[in-house]
């Protein structure tokens, strides 16, 4: 992301039925200036298109790496994005010190992304935090 972007970054936004699942981005991006040693964040685009927003707890020192943020605006859901979005991101996690895994966590309700991680590999492993189950990635 760059000064030139944000504001279209900060556009984009989930289905109104999805925002119960996900922090918008003006929050995201407020967090990851508050934690800049742990945050790594991305927008994601399709060709020259911003179509959603992806940021990585970044924490090298205990090796630990969590799906922090993950979303693609509503228009745009359904085309794939998401999906190769995630493929990248493992990607640039396998490239981190000791990363062999990654986590995130989801709000347990109907319409929540649950199913999705599950297809991109994610189980849940018993574990809650603040209310939200956790979800682990062997990479």
């Amino acid at each position: 992301m760059t000064k030139e972007n944000w504001r279209n970054i900060l556009r984009l936004k989930v289905a109104p039925h999805q925002e119960q699942f996900v922090a918008s981005n003006a929050v995201s991006i407020a967090e990851a200036h508050f934690n800049p040693e742990v945050a790594w964040f991305r927008a994601i685009y399709a060709g020259d298109v911003p179509v959603g927003f992806l940021m990585l707890e970044d924490n090298v020192a205990r090796q630990e790496y969590f799906l922090w943020r993950f979303m693609i605006s509503e228009q745009y859901q359904g085309r794939g994005y998401g999906r190769k979005a995630l493929e990248l991101f493992f990607a640039h996690v396998k490239t981190r010190p000791g990363a062999d895994a990654v986590e995130t966590s989801c709000v347990p309700a109907k319409g929540g992304p649950g199913p999705f991680y599950e297809k991109m590999g994610f189980v849940y492993t018993g574990k809650e935090e603040d209310g939200e189950l956790v979800m682990r990635r062997e990479l």
